[in-house]
């Protein structure tokens, strides 16, 4: 598998040579790379990468600057379809990778790799590390722009994965099929990295608290992240008498054209069936106090949430879909439903509040396979043999 090769080609390296690699990371929030990627920036950085971070600044410069990370702002909004706009942001890229001359470029998520990549090639930046922590709304959603949008994104996907120093790693297998299928990609440079890992110290099991059994839905508030599923199965579960508390932990997301309305949000919030919790910042706090976590999304790279939730030892409800299926399976450490169906969603979340024995083996096993397979130990290796592979 190129995993395994990468990581033996990058062991045979890393006595050799002294000279301290210049790694770029592209990304378009900085909120996003403090919550996902600063951890592995810092590895990076403490293996003898000098490390620049390119990416909107909001709220976290001054955390990322102290991490000891270089970091240089640039405006590169996750929605937007202006061409001239997209070309000046091009243009600008290009201009700063010849005056940074990384060793390596990482792009993380789609316009990064899309617009990045043709920086890249311009500028003779030496190798690529595309990163598409899955497919995102433009695969995933039925809706009219994201039908359109499809065929050209794929197209751009194509293009930017082309060049043989290009390198394409996806979160699970489902995704790089798809890569290698529709747009092209040599199997060779395609590496499976099962998402940013999860901190098992930190997110750490604990008994289950007592009380009425509380179903928690860590995530922004997307459509696709199932959401009007999740308040539906609630609503169901609420008529079938069982006694049941359901939440949702996450923020809204106006830039995502996946959104879902303000409007809609106040009238379920007004139904009272679930309760909305908004953005937290102790997420480990969060899931410790629920005795179930949901998932209904519609499509994944994978699931960072789901990871977390397995570490805290709780059971988790999901869908049958591309990166959540990598982190439950079902019967095991929890349940697999098809997507966009909320009865099938209430029947599950229904089995395991009413067996708190059924919770507490299938909890014990999501902790077994986050500590086998999804530790932060485990996913930082194998990113940094592949900045050592490729460069």
């Amino acid at each position: 598998m190129a995993g395994v090769e990468v990581a033996g080609r990058a062991a045979s390296q890393a006595s050799g040579s002294p000279r301290a690699r210049r790694l770029l990371v592209l990304v378009t929030e900085d909120w996003y790379f403090c919550l996902h990627w600063m951890h592995i920036a810092v590895a990076a950085r403490a293996a003898g990468h000098h490390v620049t971070v390119l990416t909107r600044v909001s709220a976290h410069g001054e955390r990322i600057r102290e991490a000891g990370l270089d970091l240089v702002p640039i405006d590169l909004g996750r929605s937007g379809t202006n061409p001239l706009r997209d070309l000046a942001t091009m243009v600008r890229l290009t201009r700063l990778y010849r005056r940074l001359r990384p060793d390596v470029v990482q792009h993380i998520a789609v316009k990064p790799v899309l617009y990045g990549s043709v920086a890249a090639r311009l500028a003779g930046v030496p190798a690529v590390v595309n990163t598409v922590a899955g497919l995102g709304y433009v695969f995933s959603s039925s809706e009219l722009l994201a039908r359109l949008l499809r065929p050209f994104v794929a197209f751009g996907y194509r293009v930017a994965l082309a060049p043989r120093r290009h390198h394409l790693v996806v979160q699970n297998g489902d995704d790089l099929e798809f890569f290698v299928s529709h747009a092209g990609v040599d199997r060779r440079r395609a590496h499976v990295i099962r998402g940013v890992g999860v901190d098992t110290a930190r997110f750490s099991p604990v008994p289950e608290p007592s009380g009425v059994p509380l179903a928690l839905l860590p995530a922004r508030l997307l459509r696709d992240k199932g959401v009007a599923e999740f308040v539906a199965a609630a609503r169901l579960l609420r008529e079938r008498g069982v006694a049941a508390r359901f939440a949702i932990a996450g923020d809204r997301d106006p830039q995502n054209p996946g959104s879902v309305p303000e409007q809609q949000v106040e009238a379920w919030s007004g139904e009272g069936v679930v309760e909305f919790l908004g953005w937290q910042g102790d997420m480990a706090a969060v899931l410790r106090a629920a005795h179930i976590v949901c998932l209904p999304s519609y499509r994944e790279g994978l699931p960072t949430a789901l990871t977390e939730a397995a570490a805290c030892g709780r059971p988790i409800v999901t869908c049958d879909v591309q990166g959540c299926r990598e982190v439950v399976r079902d019967g095991d450490n929890g349940l697999l439903v098809p997507a966009r169906d909320p009865v099938a969603l209430a029947d599950a979340l229904e089995r395991l509040i009413t067996d708190p024995a059924l919770r507490a083996r299938m909890g014990a096993r999501g902790r077994e396979r986050a500590l086998a397979e999804f530790s932060t130990g485990r996913i930082v290796g194998e990113t940094l043999a592949l900045y050592g592979a490729v460069s």
